[in-house]
């Protein structure tokens, strides 16, 4: 028994040592999972729960929370679940993971089966969810978060979601609303593009939009304030998902995940994912110096070369520009997409085309890509869904988690350091 334990757990890298606790000072923010081990864990106690976690589900000392659930007194850790990329976030984009059995069973969400089958949800209490976001709407992530809220409340069990910042802040809305007719896997909620919620924030408002008849509970942050950027936190960036390396990329990731709607390489492949930007035929100078032109707040642009060792244009030399944040306070990643693709578009017509169906998917809506095509000047483009976020806005606020709790709890946390 205690065996196939260590093994459900070990996939998850629960076998890796700790932060000592007198080593670094701690971080600013105290995630979900540390306020809820200051409060006893009493949320879970007597319960039998079911983990929905990956490498960047752990509390601030690096322990993962599965770990942590699984020597949790009154608790009894029953299941994982894993998202894309899988329970130990080492599978590529759109791979599939396979689910393993045992004392403790590890259960894939994505490919086939995108929320847990009922006989997997059989014996539990609640399902407890905790991953870092992107908080972008096309990172899938927040699509299971949706459908795994949907199977509790049909079995009838609790949701308890372990709070987590918004790698972009809390202030951060932009981009176009979902079609509704182009509702997929990457564009499951009526959100826009970059939402401003943490993922305690996000539960409670797809609670409400979608009508969602889940008993929810939110172990909110400690500290956390809405114009935090992620490295203002203080805490480890765990890296959600093979591409999002560090806190950099999770700021330009919003807007040049959109090359993957293109013929273009969105730096998969490479050791800065979503930072360079490419093709075979592309001149990086003529690019970047194109881009600088533009005089875009917040960044620049610098020419390189690199081959991709994986996705697209593998093993071919590549031509483009890295992008560097220089201040992010001014940095629009949707903007700045929209001006690197028109440019792109001008500078090499005969080569750059639209991977029009993902495209548009990324985009939940087939305006972006018409707009461009027809020409239309990027500053209109983005103009263009303002009146959109507008109208989410009202919808959104007041924020639907509250940041703090009691003083007792977080003087608890901290001793647990």
């Amino acid at each position: 028994m205690r065996i196939a334990l260590f093994i459900a757990l070990a996939l998850i890298g629960l076998g890796c040592r700790t932060v000592p606790a007198g080593g670094a000072r701690a971080p600013l923010v105290a995630c979900g999972i540390d306020v809820l081990r200051g409060r006893g864990f009493d949320p879970l106690r007597g319960k039998r729960i079911g983990l929905i976690t990956n490498p960047s589900g752990c509390d601030r000392r690096l322990t993962p929370t599965a770990r942590i659930l699984a020597e949790a007194d009154g608790v009894t850790l029953a299941a994982l679940f894993g998202p894309e990329h899988g329970i130990d976030a080492a599978l590529p984009d759109g791979a599939r993971a396979s689910d393993t059995k045992g004392s403790i069973p590890v259960w894939s969400l994505y490919g086939e089966r995108t929320r847990p089958a009922r006989e997997m949800l059989a014996g539990l209490d609640a399902l407890v969810y905790d991953i870092q976001d992107a908080g972008v709407r096309f990172y899938t992530y927040i699509t299971t978060l949706g459908e795994c809220m949907k199977a509790a409340a049909e079995e009838g069990i609790e949701f308890i979601v372990l709070d987590r910042p918004d790698p972009l802040g809390g202030e951060i809305v932009s981009g176009p609303a979902r079609d509704p007719n182009l509702s997929s896997f990457v564009s499951a909620w009526p959100v826009p593009l970059a939402y401003g919620m943490t993922p305690g924030e996000l539960a409670r408002f797809l609670a409400a939009e979608m009508r969602i008849p889940v008993h929810l509970t939110v172990i909110p942050m400690e500290g956390w304030r809405r114009g935090m950027l992620y490295e203002e936190t203080g805490l480890e960036w765990i890296p959600p998902s093979p591409n999002l390396p560090s806190p950099r990329t999770a700021l330009v990731y919003p807007g040049t995940c959109a090359f993957e709607g293109t013929n273009l390489s969105e730096g998969r492949g490479t050791t800065r994912p979503f930072e360079w930007i490419g093709a075979p035929w592309i001149d990086g100078r003529a690019w970047a110096d194109a881009l600088n032109a533009r005089a875009l707040p917040g960044v620049r642009f610098r020419p390189i070369a690199f081959i991709p060792w994986a996705s697209k244009h593998e093993g071919e030399r590549c031509g483009g520009v890295q992008v560097h944040v220089t201040d992010p306070a001014r940095f629009d990643p949707l903007r700045v997409a929209i001006e690197m693709i028109a440019s792109a578009r001008r500078l090499w017509p005969g080569e750059f085309r639209f991977l029009e169906g993902h495209f548009d998917r990324l985009w939940g809506t087939a305006r972006i890509r018409e707009a461009l095509v027809a020409g239309k000047p990027p500053a209109d483009i983005v103009a263009s869904w303002q009146a959109d976020l507008a109208a989410f806005r009202e919808r959104r606020e007041p924020p639907a988690v509250p940041v703090g709790i009691a003083q007792e709890a977080r003087a608890s946390s901290e001793r647990d350091l």
